[in-house]
């Protein structure tokens, strides 16, 4: 019986403890960051691909192509200067709009094996996801 008595006293300190030292979550923040940056993220594509079929009088198909290339060419070079990661530790699960996150994934191995050389390193491990 005493033993039964101190190990709930230990796992009611140890309750205690973990509820003293966890820190507390933003999920509001979180949600709104995601919200504003995943939406700011959609209006660029769309302006993209209003660019597209108003400007350049392409077909909606066509617009499309070059939405989701531009995309994904913006978000490698953000990634390859580090400016991606940056946002993305703002906003979270906003900068994981499909084509962003896609692009994110695909060069982010690559960058971290450069020191590596340009075949072995950088090319090898562009397809590493």
């Amino acid at each position: 019986m005493q033993q039964s008595s101190s190990k709930q006293d230990r796992i009611a300190q140890y309750k205690a403890l973990i509820a003293r030292l966890t820190p507390k979550s933003k999920v509001g923040q979180g949600a709104l960051r995601a919200f504003w940056v995943g939406g700011a993220i959609c209006v660029l594509g769309q302006v993209i691909s209003d660019i597209g079929t108003r400007m350049l009088g392409l077909t909606l198909m066509q617009a499309s192509s070059l939405t989701s290339v531009t995309l994904v060419f913006l978000t490698a070079l953000l990634t390859g200067i580090g400016v991606f990661d940056v946002i993305a530790k703002y906003a979270g699960a906003g900068t994981v709009v499909p084509i962003t996150g896609f692009a994110n994934a695909m060069v982010s191995p690559a960058m971290e094996f450069r020191p590596e050389g340009w075949v072995l390193g950088t090319g090898a491990r562009l397809f590493t996801i």
